[in-house]
């Protein structure tokens, strides 16, 4: 994939580059080991200081960056199997929507997850990672078979929001949110969410009734994207990065008002940059949650995740 570096990334690109061609210099027999490590020093300076002063747009690039892992690539690190489950038995395969069952640390679970392309070939097939009702319909069979064999459930939520598509309205969209919204708030195993990239709108939440929802630290989540809002209240798009201000959808707003339970640190300089280290953060947040909600009998799981939903958005006059 072409190299993608975002305007925040570039002076430190560029430095990374130069410490790079000196690196290729010094192997070849000249000494510049001291200017490569004042130059390293100022790369680790500039890297701390740009990634500690993020604002909310730059979290949002972060978000959606496209060498970003997704759910199959975080899949692939954290599970010593994975066996896919296809279908819906209803209409046809959603390819936006992945799920299967998986064995992480010898604890079998059933993995749900948003699943977006790279490149334009694979983003047609998986649609953008935008499901469709099928996709839904999907998820939600296997988590009731997951409840049947008594394992827990993971979800990996990123996505833009659910496929507005004529044919997708047409096979029951709303009707397959709300359904797994209502499930999974019933479900009779533990359920751990995580948001790995964007959480768009009722797209993500259809697979983010869990009893722990956890974010990783550059992901955002939200009732509708930036642009989204902006067109609505300045009619304009390009508003956006003011729209993210307001809306408070990154993961440190989130934790303030009670919508998540835990912030799991990235790679430094984010995800798209050390893969590994990232799926590894994800690993252990999402398996100390499962060893404490195993803990607890069904009915205070169903009671405590009723509860959770059920105080959000609460005002007072």
């Amino acid at each position: 994939m072409r190299e993608f570096v975002l305007d925040f990334e570039k002076p430190i690109v560029e430095l990374e580059k130069k410490i790079a061609e000196m690196q290729e210099l010094s192997s070849g027999g000249v000494d510049i080991t001291d200017e490569i490590s004042l130059l390293q020093k100022k790369a680790d300076g500039l890297r701390k200081d740009v990634f500690s002063n993020l604002n909310r747009w730059q979290r949002v690039q972060l978000a959606r960056h496209p060498r970003r892992p997704y759910t199959l690539d975080y899949v692939k690190m954290i599970a010593s199997r994975f066996e896919e489950i296809h279908g819906d038995r209803n209409y046809r395969d959603d390819n936006a929507i992945i799920t299967g069952i998986a064995t992480i640390d010898g604890m079998d679970v059933l993995i749900v997850g948003h699943q977006k392309g790279r490149g334009t070939k694979d983003n047609l097939f998986r649609n953008f990672g935008m499901p469709h009702p099928e996709g839904y319909r999907k998820a939600l069979r296997a988590m009731k078979m997951a409840e049947k064999f008594n394992r827990p459930v993971l979800t990996l939520i990123d996505t833009p929001g659910a496929y507005p598509g004529l044919g997708a309205e047409e096979r029951g969209q709303a009707e397959a949110i709300a359904r797994n919204l209502y499930e999974m708030s019933q479900l009779r195993v533990p359920i751990v969410a995580c948001v790995i990239g964007e959480g768009g709108s009722g797209g993500a939440l259809a697979i983010g009734v869990t009893d722990r929802v956890l974010m990783l630290e550059h992901s955002i989540y939200s009732v509708i994207s930036p642009e989204g809002c902006a067109s609505i209240l300045w009619r304009d798009a390009a508003h956006a990065p003011a729209a993210a201000d307001a809306m408070k959808i990154t993961a440190p707003d989130l934790l303030e008002l009670g919508i998540i339970d835990e912030i799991l640190p990235e790679a430094f300089g984010g995800a798209h940059r050390d893969w590994k280290t990232t799926a590894a953060n994800i690993k252990t947040g999402v398996m100390k949650h499962f060893r404490d909600l195993s803990k607890l009998p069904v009915e205070t799981l169903i009671t405590e995740r009723v509860a959770k939903f059920g105080k959000m958005g609460v005002f007072e006059e």
